[in-house]
């Protein structure tokens, strides 16, 4: 069990390591692609080994439990994915001239630590050390950001860099008051910041610090997880990172911030009451919907479009999370799944469709479908996986959610997410169907697509569509997480 915790995260930091000193080759960036796919081995074997109940290893500094299984199996696939197509992706970017030898080196040191500190995040048992693990995506990602260094970049870089660090410094504050409220309520000093130790004594934490703490960590990880208020760096960062980390940051990084205050709710809740998060979940998530939807309707770039719907998914994310009931941990997590691989997919196509008309502009981009058969059809595949339509897992997992928030009371909730839901839908079909129906201008670009991102892009359409037709052997997993979550509330 260790050594299946401690491969996910020493794996892809050695990849880093090997990077940094052989630089930017394809077989370096292969290695990137093992490291990966490493991730995902571990969680896959890690899930028929686990139950509802968490096993701790190296000391009780990480834990294996179903959310974390489930954690690191979602960054595993997009992980695989995202370094799969950076194969060709950056090779396209060396060719073009949009980068040079020492940014490709710095990508392949990057973007595996990226994925190692992910890995840390949803494994460590210690809400200090996974603190730290989500402070280091900060710091690594907002290198990935600027990338290709032109001012836009660098002012998306710096934009994320401030208002991350001002969200993970609030959350800092919360962690902090935590150890105290432990402390005083008697867990050892040494250990008062581990879950276990945190669950144990939950009852007993003084209600009004307790409250203070759940607060400040909703609002900086919510920071990180793309929640208002805290949510404006979101749309700078994925329109100006090159597409596969993009596909990262928004397929997987903000599920990974969240699923830290899916951690510390049963804590709060037991100290203050189900009724404070619940409150605070419910206005942040219906808050950010709304921004987001209306964003949707406003924006003219492809890349920030999907971000914006990345937002609109987080709200509705933390709407479920409000409800906290079995039924809504288990569509939750599906719908973090689901909308994993259908972004990751969604962002590969779009950075394709970048690099071939050097723009993100969605008036310059059309007749997609009719210029490029694997560009257009995977894109096609993603929208309707983003739209929640069937056979896809998004379908159900709205539908899992919907009909949790009526049993949990939250009918008014909601009502109001379905009809930002039903706005946010509008805009992107209505945006997204100019891209891909419109007719192409004469002397259009030709769509290249590599090898490496052609074959990412065919099996992210292939995950889907199984997640689709059957959640399969992750049913169970989702099962034992919202045991362990939903049961402690």
């Amino acid at each position: 069990m260790t050594t299946l915790l401690l491969a996910p995260v020493l794996v892809p930091a050695a990849a880093a390591v090997v990077n940094l000193l052989a630089g930017w080759r394809r077989w370096t960036a292969a290695l990137s692609l093992v490291s990966a796919a490493t991730v995902l081995v571990c969680g896959i074997v890690l899930a028929t080994r686990v139950g509802s109940a968490p096993h701790l290893a190296l000391g009780g500094l990480l834990r294996a439990d179903a959310l974390s299984v489930t954690m690191l199996i979602v960054i595993g696939v997009v992980a695989t994915l995202s370094t799969w197509a950076s194969i060709g992706y950056i090779g396209a970017e060396l060719g073009h001239g949009h980068t040079d030898a020492g940014g490709a080196r710095l990508y392949g040191v990057l973007t595996p630590a990226f994925i190692a500190s992910m890995a840390l995040a949803v494994s460590a048992n210690n809400i200090g050390v996974i603190w730290v693990a989500v402070e280091a995506t900060t710091v690594v990602t907002a290198f990935l950001v600027g990338h290709r260094r032109t001012r836009a970049a660098l002012e998306a870089t710096w934009k994320y860099v401030m208002i991350c660090s001002v969200g993970i410094a609030v959350a800092l504050l919360g962690t902090v008051l935590m150890y105290f409220a432990a402390q005083h309520a008697g867990a050892p000093e040494a250990q008062a910041l581990n879950l276990d130790v945190l669950a144990a004594y939950a009852a007993g934490l003084d209600p009004g610090v307790a409250r203070l703490a759940g607060g400040l960590l909703l609002i900086g990880y919510g920071a990180k997880a793309g929640l208002f208020p805290f949510h404006t760096w979101l749309a700078d960062a994925h329109s100006q990172a090159p597409a596969p980390v993009s596909a990262l940051m928004s397929g997987v990084l903000l599920a990974v911030a969240f699923s830290v205050l899916l951690r510390i709710k049963p804590v709060i809740d037991a100290a203050t009451g189900p009724g404070f998060l619940r409150t605070g979940l419910i206005v942040l998530g219906l808050m950010t919907l709304l921004i987001s939807a209306l964003m949707l309707v406003v924006t003219g770039d492809v890349k920030r479009m999907l971000a914006y719907s990345s937002m609109e998914n987080m709200g509705l994310i933390a709407i479920a999370a409000a409800a906290g009931t079995p039924l809504a941990i288990a569509g939750l997590l599906l719908h973090v799944f689901a909308h994993g691989v259908g972004k990751t997919v969604l962002f590969l196509a779009g950075g394709q469709l970048q690099m071939a008309h050097d723009s993100t502009a969605i008036r310059d981009i059309s007749g997609v479908v009719r210029r490029s058969r694997i560009i257009g059809g995977s894109f096609s595949v993603g929208l309707i996986v983003l739209l929640g339509l069937p056979p896809f897992a998004m379908f159900a997992s709205e539908l899992a959610i919907a009909r949790s928030l009526a049993d949990a009371g939250l009918g008014w909730a909601l009502a109001a997410a379905m009809l930002l839901v039903a706005v946010a839908f509008t805009a992107l079909v209505r945006n997204s169907g100019r891209m891909l129906l419109g007719t192409a201008p004469a002397g259009a670009p030709a769509i290249a697509v590599p090898g490496s991102v052609a074959a990412a892009l065919v099996v992210g359409v292939a995950v889907s569509i199984v997640l689709g037709i059957t959640a399969g052997p992750l049913t169970e997993l989702f099962a034992d997480a919202a045991t362990l979550l939903g049961g402690l509330r």
